[in-house]
């Protein structure tokens, strides 16, 4: 355990046992939550909940698609059963899916949006009476694509345009509880979800796979993709004390990503 900031609280990470979810369910307990692990297979979530342990945190797991209520409800009861209490709440569940609007069918709208954000509305309604209690937090993991886009994303990017309307919409409505609402939008983090776009992008050898993700790692200021502690740490952040006065707020980790103008200035001698 790296510091005891979150000592004697405890957080459900949904979409926790992958990619930035996995990032902040560590990073939690690494600053001493209990948490509970939540994502979409046992399998993952065993082997996310063991690395925890092995690390001396606390956590347990719970499993399921996101979608159905009583997943969020089983993950929510997980943590009063076990912990006695559920002190923060963070949505890290999602997927990404490519067409413009016309090659999006049905099915894959839904889909995103079931996921994305239905997902995060029934974990949000199991968890706020608890969380009500405590005057805790509940952290949205958003994207940049929810201001910015690229091309053959629009479902993706509507869903994430929605976490950020639902985060000012909650953000408002449960201050008055003493609870803090925040989104945070990642750039291009390195999780499974963006190897499988770089595999689909490239000839999807493990060359072509790093090749690409570089790639897109230059377009941010810093030169380089995330790794998913380092969102972890910035939701870690909000959750705590030292952001006591933050709600509301859709807070961009995206190694300057979208502070950069594409059209670059030409080369001076």
């Amino acid at each position: 355990m790296r510091d005891a900031t979150h000592a004697g609280r405890a957080v459900v990470v949904t979409g926790g046992s992958q990619g930035i979810g996995r990032g902040i369910a560590e990073t939690f307990a690494a600053h001493g939550a209990a948490v509970v692990v939540h994502g979409l297979t046992e399998d993952f979530v065993a082997e996310t909940v063991d690395a925890i342990r092995q690390a001396g945190g606390a956590a347990i797991g719970s499993w399921g698609p996101i979608d159905d209520p009583q997943t969020a409800i089983d993950a929510v009861d997980a943590a009063i059963r076990t912990f006695g209490r559920l002190d923060h709440l963070v949505t890290a569940a999602g997927v990404q899916r490519y067409g413009d609007a016309v090659s999006t069918s049905l099915e894959t709208w839904d889909e995103v949006f079931d996921v994305n954000v239905r997902g995060v509305f029934l974990a949000a309604r199991a968890a706020l009476p608890h969380i009500r209690q405590r005057r805790g937090t509940v952290t949205i993991i958003s994207s940049v694509q929810a201001t910015a886009t690229q091309q053959s994303v629009v479902a993706y990017t509507a869903s994430k345009g929605a976490l950020n309307a639902m985060t000012r919409a909650m953000a408002v409505d449960e201050a008055a509880y003493g609870v803090r609402v925040n989104s945070i939008a990642p750039g291009s983090v390195d999780t499974p979800m963006l190897r499988h776009s770089a595999a689909m992008f490239s000839d999807g050898t493990a060359d072509g796979i790093e090749s690409t993700i570089a790639a897109w790692g230059s377009a941010h200021a810093l030169g380089r993709v995330a790794q998913p502690g380092e969102i972890g740490e910035v939701a870690s952040f909000l959750a705590s004390d030292a952001a006591s006065f933050m709600t509301g707020a859709e807070l961009r980790v995206d190694g300057g990503l979208l502070a950069r103008i594409a059209a670059a200035l030409p080369a001076r001698d």
